[in-house]
């Protein structure tokens, strides 16, 4: 200890906490920046919509009128699309992830498919409504229905599962599977009594993301030519219909003043929307996390 000059600690150990202050000043302006955006949109949308947000907003069709528009249509399909999507994805995106962390080698082509996966979640969602266009509503004849929407839907949201899936599955300890395989139980009986369940939690984190995401987008809907008003409801998934993203951006768009508070009066639906369908998903990922 006599060889360390306490004056050079000293004066680094200083310099490290001035330069860890001043990191931490920059983080926290970030953050609040962010936050304070965030609170101002909130402030300007509920000042905004709240006036027009009544029974007869969420019961009319669309108008030309703006206190006679109401949400209804876009309402009722968006929460048919969802019922497309999420099992679709969800059951192909987990399928997928179990593949390939359970049953798929090692290998070049493995490898091939893993960063391909990667790529499809930085790509443009048009890229999927041109996609969807050409398979779904063409090769397929399912018009501009609701299964055509999901199943396009549904590929932009993919990666993103089983990216999040992947990772759930690789979290679950060995030594776990290892003890199944002990007492006797198969490859699949450990994977689906032992691997998913404590999986779930992150599976469900990766899949509330990415199903917020698919209920926003607009682009790959506009592509396949979904219809923005509507004045009936759809009576099956082979129905047309619209959605809160579009029908929102319909008003947004329009020149006359008072669309712009409709419009506002259609983000706070869209928000209580995904808070509910959020609060559904964290209650049973929550549920799973105090059993395993």
């Amino acid at each position: 200890m006599k060889y360390i000059n306490n004056t050079v600690v000293m004066k680094r150990m200083k310099t490290r906490l001035n330069l860890n202050k001043i990191w931490k000043m920059i983080f926290l302006f970030a953050t609040s920046l962010a936050l304070l955006a965030l609170v101002l949109l909130l402030v300007r949308i509920i000042s905004q919509g709240t006036g027009y947000l009544n029974w007869d907003f969420l019961n009319n069709f669309g108008s030309r009128f703006p206190e006679k528009a109401g949400i209804k249509a876009a309402l009722i399909g968006s929460f048919y699309l969802m019922l497309v999507i999420a099992p679709v994805s969800m059951f192909i995106g987990v399928g997928t992830a179990i593949y390939l962390e359970e049953y798929a080698k090692k290998n070049k082509i493995t490898d091939f498919i893993q960063m391909n996966i990667s790529n499809l979640a930085g790509v443009p969602s048009i890229v999927f409504g041109l996609l969807g266009l050409t398979i779904f509503v063409r090769m397929f004849a399912l018009g501009k229905s609701i299964l055509a929407a999901g199943f396009t839907m549904s590929l932009l949201i993919l990666p993103v599962i089983i990216v999040a899936a992947q990772e759930a599955i690789r979290a679950v300890p060995k030594e776990q599977r290892e003890a199944s395989y002990g007492m006797g139980a198969t490859k699949w009986q450990t994977i689906t009594r032992v691997v998913l369940p404590s999986a779930i939690p992150g599976i469900l984190t990766g899949s509330i993301l990415a199903l917020s995401r698919a209920v926003g987008e607009t682009a790959p809907l506009v592509v396949l030519g979904i219809p923005v008003i509507l004045q009936f409801l759809p009576d099956g998934l082979l129905s047309q219909f619209t959605t809160l993203p579009l029908q929102i951006f319909d008003w947004a768009k329009r020149p006359q003043e008072e669309f712009q508070y409709v419009a506002a009066a259609g983000i706070i639906v869209l928000m209580i929307f995904l808070v509910i369908m959020n609060s559904i998903a964290i209650t049973i990922r929550n549920k799973f996390q105090k059993r395993y």
